[in-house]
């Protein structure tokens, strides 16, 4: 804790030098020349409370003085809470020529009590705490001329000046000077005066000019800057129009204003405002009365607060004496309705074809409905899909994008009450005749990811059933990295404007794709294809052993359809070192039963051994699969799993339900493998020796013998009853 308090006492030193509030040394301290202690010392302390000083002088007298300023365990910290001590220097209000900024903590190498000698002239001056949260920790100190203590207030008088008639009465306005001295040594402070006996006091810079017809008093006190406050005194004089041919009284006119029901009544206030206006001898006064009550001088809205019907009655007079016929406004004032503070009760229901496993086919249509029984009545409904920013509900959201979904909703009445958010959960799965979305790429993946950088971004279901992220087409080749981030603005903003995502998202996936660096020169960040869905991609592979894939005419492959046993589909254009493989799978069996496939990486060229009757096996002895498989029973190794090297049991795989696509990604750089399922990492192996699934064999490089630093590229067909599909397969060398 000791250390913790030092390392904030420094931090909060660095802080005030950066903000030039360098506190002045204390006497004794290296560095300073030592002086002799003033007779005066004035001393402030501080403790717990960041609201005000322990205590703190409130007076001093001119001349040199020693300031003390304490802030320490015996003067009430008991939290090491630093305190500063800071004279003001900037406000011409207070004097400026003493500069005392002192940082006290209680662990501090002074132990929280600091002094510094100053010379103080006579005035005010301002103290405060810098410390950000300590503003009200605040004072003034008032000095005097040396010699005593001044305890004199201000010597005041007035006069007034302008035309008088016969009868003393000033015509057309009176001016008022007032002065002030001050002959208890520490001077004049300020000069305050007030306009009959109701206004508040101001401040006297100037001539007060009183141009209002009527008689008038003018108070006026002063104060010295030793706080000393002078006896308020009076001077008093008339004021009359001069003379004029005004005939004419002033024009009026009121209007209301105010929260209305639906029956025109004010809701628990109505404010009337009053403006007259002459083109003669001008405005004198203004007066109203509420219902039967006196008149009174009108100087601000009139506010009425009284529950009922209500006369406001008006009128003006002139300079010359004119009075304008009396008008009036009529108003009823209610009370507001009890408040409605109940929110809106939310329902929903989702319609749909559904299979035997309670997936939707096709497409699902979600309702939500909203009732409020707190009275004021449902102002909207919002929807959310997968994460998306809130959109107004106007009608059934129709989802028919394959995979799992979230639909959460909301609704809020017209007092303001918004009802917490609810959900329902549903999987679609193809069928019922809607295509499958032409999107560029195929990501699944629960954020918007740029390339490796992930922008935090929801992946969600955009307008065309396409994610962002398949949007964005990180994957592709691009030539340059100002034309993807064309492409990423593009694609943002029409985004943006579709109400899928809120201005701090597109910022986030921008900025994400420019760290992405993605398109700069020497740098391939694209995924070349190995399989795209065409004849001529899959002609470049090479099934061996049993089993087959087929090709269908939505360009994915299908394993163990026609042909039964086991075998592997494999790529033999080339080697691959250190890799991210990208594909996806989905499981496809018949019935009841669950895929079995796996990926092969990582193996030699198949053919180099003859002495295996089966080249397949040659991937499965010298290489390593990944496997996919979902099955509760069964094989102990599930998706994920190193096969008979590193075991991932269901849960950590997870499951994504039948006819559904996984994103799969196999990440290996140098003895390292990384496995993704649809962007959530599963399983991490480093590839050091050890156990080996088959035992060793003579021909067996031994314990190290899957330790190539680089091989080829496979896909496992299991049997006939183990279906399961692939697409999209694509490389990137890293």
């Amino acid at each position: 804790m000791t250390r913790h308090r030092r390392v904030l006492t420094a931090l909060l030193a660095v802080l005030l030098t950066a903000l030039g509030l360098q506190a002045t040394p204390a006497a004794g301290q290296p560095g300073q020349q030592p002086r002799a202690a003033a007779a005066q010392v004035l001393t402030w302390t501080a403790g717990d409370d960041i609201t005000k000083y322990a205590s703190a002088p409130a007076s001093a007298v001119a001349g040199q003085a020693t300031i003390v300023f304490e802030n320490s365990a015996a003067t009430g910290n008991t939290m090491g809470m630093p305190h500063t001590l800071t004279f003001e220097t900037s406000d011409p209000e207070y004097n400026s020529d003493v500069q005392v900024n002192i940082l006290a903590n209680p662990n501090d190498d002074q132990g929280g009590r600091h002094t510094a000698e100053v010379t103080l002239t006579p005035g005010r001056y301002f103290y405060h705490c810098t410390i950000p949260g300590h503003s009200q920790m605040q004072g003034v100190l008032v000095v005097s001329e040396g010699g005593g203590s001044d305890t004199t207030a201000p010597e005041t008088s007035a006069s007034v000046a302008g035309t008088k008639n016969a009868q003393g009465q000033y015509v057309g306005s009176a001016s008022v000077t007032i002065s002030a001295t001050d002959t208890g040594g520490s001077g004049v402070d300020r000069v305050e005066y007030a306009v009959g006996d109701t206004d508040a006091w101001q401040p006297y810079t100037a001539p007060v000019v009183v141009d209002q017809v009527g008689d008038h008093t003018v108070r006026y006190r002063a104060t010295d800057k030793a706080g000393n406050v002078s006896a308020e005194k009076t001077v008093t004089f008339t004021v009359v129009a001069p003379p004029s041919d005004d005939t004419t009284a002033p024009e009026t006119s009121a209007t209301l204003s105010g929260e209305r029901n639906a029956d025109g009544a004010y809701v628990d206030m109505a404010t009337v405002t009053v403006s007259a206006s002459d083109t003669g001898s001008g405005v004198n006064t203004v007066e109203y009365a509420l219902d039967t009550g006196a008149w009174q001088p009108y100087t601000a809205p009139v506010m009425v607060h009284q529950l009922g019907e209500h006369t406001v009655r008006y009128r003006a007079t002139d300079k010359a004496g004119n009075v304008s016929a009396e008008q009036s406004v009529r108003f009823t004032v209610v009370s507001a309705p009890a408040q409605d503070t109940t929110a809106p009760v939310t329902g929903v229901s989702v319609d749909g074809t559904r299979n035997s496993d309670g997936a939707y086919v096709g497409s699902a249509r979600v309702s939500v409905s909203a009732a409020d029984e707190g009275g004021s009545g449902v102002a909207g409904i919002e929807y959310s899909l997968d994460g998306g920013p809130y959109l107004a509900y106007s009608a059934p959201v129709v989802v028919d994008r394959v995979g799992a979904h979230t639909v959460a909703y909301r609704a809020t009445d017209k007092a303001g009450n918004t009802s917490e958010p609810r959900s329902v959960s549903l999987t679609v799965v193809a069928g019922g005749g809607v295509p499958a979305p032409g999107c560029p790429e195929y990501d699944e993946r629960r954020t918007v990811i740029v390339g490796t950088v992930d922008s935090g971004v929801p992946n969600r279901v955009t307008d065309n059933r396409c994610r962002i992220n398949e949007l964005i087409e990180d994957e592709k080749e691009w030539t340059s990295q100002a034309l993807f981030l064309k492409h990423v603005k593009t694609v943002l903003d029409r985004l943006q404007k579709e109400g899928v995502l809120d201005r701090r998202e597109y910022r986030a996936i921008q900025k994400a794709a420019r760290q992405s660096g993605i398109g700069t020169p020497g740098q391939h960040t694209g995924y070349r294809p190995l399989f795209d869905g065409s004849a001529a991609s899959l002609a470049k592979w090479e099934q061996v052993g049993g089993g087959s894939f087929a090709l269908n005419a939505d360009g994915t492959l299908t394993s163990g359809t026609t042909t039964p046993g086991m075998g592997m589909l494999w790529f033999p254009g080339r080697k691959y070192g250190d890799f991210s493989l990208r594909l996806q799978w989905r499981d496809d069996a018949p019935g009841d039963g669950n895929a079995n496939s796996g990926v092969f990486v990582r193996f030699p060229q198949v053919h180099d051994h003859p002495e295996e009757a089966r080249p397949e096996w040659v991937a499965i002895k010298y290489g390593h699969e990944i496997q996919e498989f979902d099955s509760p029973s069964g094989d102990m190794y599930k998706t994920g799993s190193v096969y008979g090297f590193d075991r991932v049991g269901l849960a950590g795989a997870g499951v994504t339900q039948k006819g559904t696509w996984n994103d799969y990604e196999i990440r290996v750089v140098g003895q390292h493998y990384s496995v993704y399922r649809n962007g959530t990492l599963i399983n991490e192996f480093d590839n050091v020796g050890g156990q080996q699934f088959y035992p060793p064999r003579s021909d067996d490089p031994g314990t190290d013998g899957r330790r190539f630093d680089s091989g080829y590229i496979g896909i496992q067909v299991h049997s006939t009853s183990d279906v399961v599909s692939y697409r999209d397969i694509r490389i990137k060398e890293l």
